[in-house]
Formats: C-alpha cells, structure tokens, sequence
C-alpha cells in the first residue's frame, strides 16, 4: 500500500432551482407523444415503475406543488414524425446551465474544503449531455478564480460511470504528486435529451433521467497521519464484459442523445458481476462480505434489483441508492457522488465500494477505506 492517499476534503452536490414530480412528468411526457401512436397508453406505466418520485431539471421553471410544474422548452408533438428541439437549440441551453450549476457546486464544495481556488493545482470536468468550446471547465477557471495554469481534463461522453473515471484520474495526479489539489465537477443535463415519439426504451430512459451536479475537492494524506472518518480512496477498477455492446448506447441524434437500454442488461448483471467484484476486491485483501457500505449507481430499479441478488446485498445495504434514484432520477455521472455524500451523513462505516456501469458495458468501480 502506497504510504499516501487520496483523500476527500469535501464533497458538494447541486440541483437546478426547480423540479418536477413524476406525475407531473408523465403527463407532460404524454403531450409529447403522437395521439394516434396506441401505445401511448403504457406510458403511465413505465412511468410508475421507474422508482422515481421527482427529478429536477433546467427546463422546468416552476416546481410542482399547488400547481403543475411548468416548462415550455418541450412543446406537443404536432405529428408521428415530431422530434421536438434541435440538437443545436438543445446545446444552446447546456452551455449557459452547465456552467452555472458547475460554478455554484463546485463554489460550495472549495468553501467546504476551507480551500482557496488558486490552490487548485489539477481540475477535471466530467459531462456526457453536452459539448461546447470552451466548455464549463473555462467557465469554472473564470468564475472562481482558478488558478490560470492548473492542469486541466475533461473527460467526456462516458456515461453513468463518468465520475468513477475521473476518482481514477484523480488518483493518478495525486499518485505522481502528493501536493496537488484536485477539484472534481461533474455536471450533466440529462433533461435536455428528452426524446418525442414511441421507442420502449426511449420512453424508459425519458422515466428516469434528471439533471444534476457534484464537486469534490481532494488531497493527499499521510495514511499513519489518518484519523477516523477520514475518506480515502485505495483503489480503483474498470472492467468490460464480453458480447455486450448492444445492450446499452447513447448516441448523438438529430435531437438530443439518444439512449438505448436492453432489456437484457440485469441478466448480465446477475451472471457477471459478482466473478469480477470478487476478484478485484480479493486483490485489495477485501471481500464482499466485509463492505460496510455500497455506492451503487441507481440506472434504475432493475439494475439495483440485479446488483442486490449478485451480490446478495440487504435492502439497507442500497438504501442510499435507492433513495437518491426517488428523491433525484438518474443524473447519470454526478449521482454516485450524491450517494456518497448520503452514506457520509449516514455515517456509515468502510470500506465503502462506489460501482457504476456505462456503455461497453463497462462497470467502474472505487474502494474507499
């Protein structure tokens, strides 16, 4: 074991001002959908059994409550062939929301942290909903204060598992420089790819997905100087399973990104997980039986439905990830983040194993300790 570690000084997460809740959201789900498509019926349906009681997003601009949450970015569909916004028009908005739920979060997160911003030495943004150049990182550099000559990453259209990349890139500075300062941002938009028209799993991604920021600020320590309740990351890990390409894309289209989830994906989940799992944890001197804690990205109720039987996880075991899929949707790379943040109120001991999955399929995963 390397005789310093990553070690998390803070962790902020952000939400956009308003939300909307899941009722809500299927009805407007359903002006967006041709009146002459039968299936139109079943989208209340897919809509219940998502596991989400509310999500926010950008586009809504006022919240439900008294009286239905308001949006007028996704307009009816007026034919069969109706794909709503331009990608472009689509693009226009992350620019100017990315950078200002980026700038907030990670503003919380170096205030946290009792860090200044020019002693950020590396900074790594991480989105998969949207493309701009300059993106929010520049943003980030000129609205905080950044230091000019920091090391600057993006990593970018990665998925769910965005922000377990960025844990391993981070790991890396700090591997080669025990006093960098690493700012984390992780900001997606999910929203804003609403898709309009009849596609099963089209409509189970529309269900699911919410917008969503989390910033977290590390350092090296000393792992003889470490204190309890300390968080530090020993290690992490990065797989792709076999023959599984086809069961899950996110695909730039015409009109916002297209996502793509087979319905096969638990099944692959339940056989393949727990073999990998086992062998890397083994690696560490760690078995599944002695995590305390598990940050299991919540892609939606039948993926964590899949992770709890191949791992023979308890219910309170993914209560975390469970109870942020309900309280915030899927905000694909940010919301492990938020789990970890949960668990960390919760108090909850270590190790704490962060796994996430993403196009390949590819599962990430991060041992903290």
């Amino acid at each position: 074991m390397l005789s310093q570690s990553p070690y998390l000084r803070s962790l902020a997460t952000g939400l956009p001002q308003h939300h909307i809740d899941q009722a809500d959201a299927t009805e407007m789900a359903m002006q967006i959908v041709d009146e002459s498509i039968e299936k139109r019926r079943l989208i209340p349906v897919l809509y219940r059994r998502a596991g989400v009681s509310q999500r926010y997003s950008v586009v809504v601009k006022s919240s439900s409550g008294v009286k239905p949450a308001q949006q007028t970015f996704y307009p009816p569909s007026e034919t069969v062939t109706d794909g709503g916004p331009s990608i472009s028009e689509r693009m226009k908005v992350y620019e100017v929301e990315a950078r200002e739920l980026a700038c907030l979060t990670a503003s919380a997160s170096l205030e946290q942290a009792d860090i200044s911003p020019d002693e950020v030495t590396h900074l790594i943004t991480i989105s998969c909903t949207g493309f701009a150049a300059p993106g929010f990182d520049i943003g980030l550099i000129n609205d905080l204060g950044l230091n000019r000559n920091l090391g600057r990453t993006h990593l970018g259209f990665m998925g769910c598992h965005g922000a377990l990349n960025g844990l391993r890139v981070m790991k890396s500075f700090l591997d080669s420089d025990p006093d960098a300062c690493v700012l984390l941002c992780a900001t997606e938009l999910c929203s804003l790819h609403q898709q309009y028209g009849w596609n099963n799993e089209q409509v189970v991604a529309n269900s699911l997905f919410a917008d969503g920021c989390a910033a977290v600020v590390v350092r090296a320590r000393d792992l003889l100087e470490s204190t309890p309740g300390d968080c530090l990351l020993r290690a992490n890990q990065s797989h792709v399973f076999p023959d599984s390409e086809d069961l899950m894309s996110w695909k730039i289209g015409d009109h916002g990104f297209q996502m793509s989830l087979s319905s096969q994906l638990p099944g692959l989940i339940k056989r393949e997980l727990r073999p990998w799992l086992e062998s890397w944890l083994g690696e560490q001197g760690v078995a599944i039986e002695d995590v305390q804690s598990w940050a299991v990205h919540p892609g939606g109720p039948r993926i964590l439905d899949a992770c709890q039987e191949s791992l023979e996880l308890t219910d309170s075991q993914l209560a975390a990830s469970r109870g942020i899929l309900d309280e915030c949707g899927n905000m694909s790379s940010p919301t492990v983040l938020f789990i970890l943040q949960r668990l960390q109120d919760m108090k909850s001991e270590t190790p704490c194993v962060m796994l996430g999955f993403g196009p390949g399929i590819t599962a990430e995963a991060a041992l903290w300790i």
